[in-house]
């Protein structure tokens, strides 16, 4: 998919290049004093595709990913399916929030908070589906993003840094389907005119922030009276 396949490569080249020297790895973090007070506003762009590969940081680097390959190239094909400015706007706001708590918390990296985002609404949109983990583990999708925050952490990540992801991740998904859908509350966001222009949608998709997919609407549709949504159709880790 287009969206998955451009900050894939992003993920890959930038950290290449600060593992050249091509460009300082010091101008690629993000300091909430050089972004603020020195007008380099390059750092947030950066600071989410530059992840400082070594010998204690590159298995970490390589597990996210394949965690950003798969699962963002799952939800622009599944969920957002023909939607490609809805998939660009949950992005964007997921980005922003990352953007502002890391400037808060000086947090220098923000790549792996903004993959563990679009893991958890892929989790939270396929929540009773059987995903399988390593060694043989198998439980519900809705688990998967704290077990993997365990598994990073065991690996050589930081808690606060997933831990980020999945409350961003979730914020994203209660304002997008829990609240409008589930709740019958109102739209507190909408996708910009201007993304549609850009990206428009393709195969007949639902445009519009909080309007489930069609498979979703049909699920629910079949759903008599109240009670949980079926979110979708989901996948077991590691499938092609």
């Amino acid at each position: 998919p287009l969206t998955a396949r451009y900050w894939f490569a992003g993920s890959i080249a930038v950290p290449l290049v600060g593992k050249l020297g091509l460009v300082s790895p010091v101008y690629l973090f993000l300091w909430p004093d050089a972004f603020i007070n020195r007008f380099q506003i390059w750092r947030p762009i950066t600071a989410t595709f530059f992840f400082p590969v070594g010998p204690g940081t590159g298995f970490l680097y390589l597990v996210n990913l394949y965690f950003l390959y798969q699962y963002s190239s799952r939800l622009e094909t599944g969920a957002f399916d023909g939607r490609p400015a809805d998939y660009m706007f949950m992005l964007l706001f997921n980005w922003i929030c990352i953007v502002i708590t890391g400037l808060a918390m000086d947090m220098q990296l923000l790549m792996i908070p903004l993959i563990m985002s679009v893991l958890y609404v892929w989790a939270q949109l396929n929540r009773d589906m059987i995903v399988s983990f390593w060694f043989g583990t198998r439980f519900k999708a809705c688990y998967l993003p704290w077990v993997i925050l365990g598994f990073n952490y065991i690996i050589g990540g930081s808690v606060i840094n997933e831990l980020i992801g999945n409350l961003v991740g979730h914020l994203y998904f209660f304002l997008m389907f829990k609240y409008p859908v589930d709740l019958g509350g109102r739209n507190f966001l909408s996708t910009p005119q201007f993304l549609y222009r850009w990206l428009p949608n393709r195969r007949g998709g639902v445009s519009g922030f909080g309007i489930p997919p069609a498979s979703m609407r049909r699920a629910a549709e079949d759903q008599q009276g109240g009670g949980r949504h079926n979110w979708g159709q989901g996948f077991r880790l590691g499938d092609q």
